[in-house]
């Protein structure tokens, strides 16, 4: 069948997009580089034509409070628009594990307003929340730098790998909506602050990684159990250790 992926030429959209095909879909790569803008509805209706899923795999490219509210309500809003056109029967939206239990933060405050429009609007759905990306580690630290060192609760974390994200989306893309809410994570729980002094040690980052209850993440305080998923959550197979491994490999090659 035809799917349209929203978001096709990032990290999960280009995963998701070759395992797609790889099964024997059309897959059209939705992005702005491919003509297609979710925030003034440019070249949806088209891209849409023919097409029987939708996938969102889209974020938005300012993580400010207010730019990214209006991402996610503009942008949904004219997928929505351009799915009823087109009949859509299935809409299948990338969101995060414990989105509900943050909004202390701008960011998922956006997630939130993107779940509620979906939930809303009509088309059929599945929300596929997942737990942190692995690949997002570094970004993790960025956010929580502070003069050499980086400050991070020790709240509990089930990191999962962008492999295993998007075998999952594409998975709930060929299956029939299950109008409600599903979960992801990866196979491993440990505390945030642990898993970046084990992301540190092997990046060979000397920064200092200081335990920090009082830490925020992107705004918001964490309970010890925030960013865990529930019991019935759909584990994947890479834990950090592998994926460090696929990384290193993926990089040798490469060069």
């Amino acid at each position: 069948m035809k799917i349209v992926v929203i978001g096709g030429s990032g990290l999960i959209g280009s995963k998701v997009v070759k395992n797609l095909r790889a099964r024997g879909h059309e897959v059209v790569a939705a992005s702005p580089a491919s003509g297609v803008d979710t925030m003034t509805g440019s070249g949806l209706r088209e891209a849409m034509e023919g097409a029987r899923v939708v996938v969102d795999v889209a974020n938005s490219p300012s993580f400010e409070d207010k730019a990214v509210l209006e991402f996610f309500e503009t942008s949904g809003r004219n997928i929505f628009a351009a799915e009823k056109a087109a009949g859509i029967a299935h809409h299948v939206a990338l969101s995060v594990v414990g989105t509900d239990r943050l909004a202390q933060s701008g960011y998922f405050r956006g997630k939130i307003a993107q779940e509620k429009l979906i939930r809303q609007w009509g088309v059929p759905y599945t929300i596929v929340q997942s737990t942190q990306f692995f690949e997002f580690l570094g970004g993790i630290a960025k956010a929580s730098a502070n003069e050499g060192s980086v400050h991070l609760s020790g709240a509990y974390i089930q990191p999962i790998a962008s492999d295993d994200v998007a075998r999952a989306v594409a998975d709930h893309a060929v299956d029939a909506p299950v109008n409600g809410v599903v979960e992801i994570a990866g196979p491993e729980k440990s505390r945030l602050s642990d898993l970046m002094q084990r992301y540190f040690t092997a990046t060979g980052d000397a920064r200092t990684v200081v335990a920090d209850e009082g830490a925020l993440y992107f705004g918001a305080q964490l309970a010890a159990d925030t960013l865990l998923p529930g019991a019935h959550a759909r584990l994947g197979a890479v834990n950090f250790d592998a994926w460090f491994r696929q990384g290193q490999s993926r990089t040798q090659a490469a060069h």
